[in-house]
């Protein structure tokens, strides 16, 4: 599976990366202390076609309540993933 392309202003913001069920996780962290889970694997929604999951995190514990959504938002391609990313650092 290819690898997140991650710009250089979301990479300052990048926790961690994880390898979770042969697939990959990157967690964010905002200074407004909202973050994002982005994952890629078989069970992900989307991860069969290549495609990525966020769920968005507010002081690392996943968020139901933000504005962004009330659920995970899977099947992003890569510009997704980025406009959502930059929408979570905005709140």
């Amino acid at each position: 599976m290819n690898n997140l392309q991650i710009n250089a202003e979301l990479q300052k913001h990048l926790q961690r990366t994880d390898s979770v069920h042969d697939g990959i996780q990157y967690v964010f962290k905002f200074d407004n202390n909202y973050g994002a889970s982005v994952i890629r694997h078989q069970y992900s929604y989307g991860g069969s076609k290549g495609l990525w999951e966020i769920a968005v995190l507010k002081d690392d514990e996943l968020d139901y309540t933000s504005p962004i959504t009330s659920d995970i938002i899977g099947w992003l391609d890569q510009d997704g993933v980025t406009d959502t990313l930059f929408q979570i650092s905005k709140l």
